[in-house]
């Protein structure tokens, strides 16, 4: 019998990476299904850190959904300790590995030095960081894409297909068929599941055929606010921020949600109802994915395209004229010269790094800031300790009073709701095994009561947990 091994995003959001042995004709075969980084605090860096031992050396093949860290993180290191086989993903999700593994690595050299300053002055060992520029080089060359809904032979007569998730560009559902115990099974892989209210995006494609179904949970425990109603309580906190004279800090992921924000500033801008006169976008990763975002439209939704006239072209300037994009550091320090008036898109999302702490040390001590989350904050990061109510934070070595003004605004999620969610798996003809991934006990136990209620039993596995396909 072919097996699956739950070795991450099991009872939490981030890490996410699945074993898979298949039971081949003439022998077994080790594929792997993601390889993400483990975000949120001390314990997800020990996770990171742990050795893969003998694992490099016994895979035949990487299955990627899609490129978000949490996903795709791990890569590099997976490549370090000696993984030479295929990486499989869509041509979406390649490009954007390249943009978001080097920034990732040349983030972890920068702390790494940091860190080894401090270790050196003190008497400590010093430490590497988890790959560098050169894996991420290597990992890319290891890539080899496919379209939506074009099969690929993967070792031990596995059959792979990709279907659109509608989460970010490249993003994919994942259908693999398997021999196992004499029959072919089919797995399906959620990735993560893309919101059918966002702009940019396709909705996510329904699956009808599966044996077994391992599905995200995310916000399985609740529904998205509506998008018209989202984008009116976000238009008041813009006008009431520049009725009050001071600055808007958005904390952005670079993939997807800059992209989405920056479409709905732009329908402001055009309507009148932008008051801000200027918009920056500090984040040389944001920018190099809103370049490929443009450069890739045609993969994306055409009538969204039409509301910014941008099909036949990618200049941002048409979209949002007050738009600067502020690749450099001296650019990025300017931009705290400006005591109100701003809006400012800063990475990282869940402010646990990137630019947007630096503008927290300028900004967020002042009442008249608004401080917009527009995206998940894991547990054990600086973005949850402030969308928790904390009166206080630590950055950069630094206590700040949390006194802006903190806005939640859940409904630019790129992830699917509990309604959205339920959809998608009712939509399966005849009912196979589910087991939840990607999201905390909380959202995980209130899916899996929501599917009950519809006769869809769904198991939420361990960490270690193994079971027979």
């Amino acid at each position: 019998m072919s097996t699956l091994t739950f070795q991450g995003a099991v009872k939490e959001v981030t890490g996410s990476r699945y074993l898979i042995d298949v039971d081949g004709n003439d022998r077994s075969h080790r594929l792997l299904l993601e390889c993400g980084l483990h975000q949120g605090g001390s314990d997800a860096d020990a996770a990171n850190a742990r050795s893969f031992g003998r694992l490099p050396g016994e895979l035949e093949a990487v299955v990627l959904s899609h490129g978000h860290l949490d996903h795709s993180g791990l890569l590099p290191k997976l490549v370090r300790e000696g993984y030479r086989g295929p990486i499989h993903c869509t041509r979406g999700t390649r490009d954007l590995l390249e943009i978001m593994l080097q920034d990732a690595a040349f983030i972890m050299a920068k702390d790494v030095e940091w860190e080894n300053r401090w270790r050196s002055r003190n008497g400590k060992p010093l430490i590497e960081p988890l790959y560098g520029l050169d894996d991420v080089a290597l990992t890319l060359s290891l890539c080899e894409t496919h379209a939506y809904g074009q099969p690929a032979r993967l070792p031990g007569g596995v059959t792979l297909v990709f279907r659109d998730a509608g989460h970010i560009l490249g993003s994919a559902i994942v259908e693999l068929t398997l021999p196992s115990g004499g029959q072919d099974k089919r797995l399906v892989f959620s990735g993560d599941l893309g919101n059918p209210g966002s702009v940019l995006m396709k909705d996510p494609q329904k699956i009808h055929d599966a044996d077994l179904v391992l599905m995200e949970s995310t916000y399985g425990d609740r529904d998205h606010r509506p998008l018209e109603e989202t984008l009116e309580e976000f238009a008041q906190v813009l006008e009431d921020a520049h009725a009050d004279g001071g600055n808007v800090l958005i904390p952005a992921f670079a993939v997807g949600r800059t992209q989405e924000i920056l479409y709905h500033l732009s329908v402001l801008y055009h309507e009148g109802r932008l008051r801000q006169q200027m918009v920056f976008l500090d984040s040389p990763m944001a920018i190099k994915v809103t370049e490929l975002y443009h450069r890739a439209r045609k993969s994306l939704d055409a009538e969204d395209l039409k509301v910014l006239n941008v099909a036949a072209s990618g200049d941002t300037r048409r979209y949002l004229p007050i738009l600067r994009m502020t690749r450099t550091v001296d650019e990025s320090m300017a931009i705290n010269r400006i005591h109100g008036g701003a809006i400012i898109i800063a990475g990282a999302g869940m402010c646990n790094g990137g630019r947007i702490i630096h503008h927290f040390r300028y900004n967020l001590e002042k009442p008249d800031t608004r401080l917009v989350i527009v995206g998940f904050q894991a547990a054990g990061t600086v973005g949850r300790q402030i969308v928790d109510g904390a009166e206080r934070i630590r950055v950069m070595g630094r206590d700040l009073t949390v006194k802006a003004k903190v806005h939640t605004i859940g409904g630019f999620s790129a992830h699917a709701g509990q309604t959205e969610l339920l959809g998608w798996a009712g939509a399966f003809r005849h009912r196979p095994r589910f087991y939840l991934v990607h999201g905390e006990p909380g959202a995980q136990q209130a899916l899996q009561a929501a599917l009950a209620e519809s006769d869809i039993e769904a198991e939420i596995p361990a960490y270690g947990d193994r079971i027979e396909l």
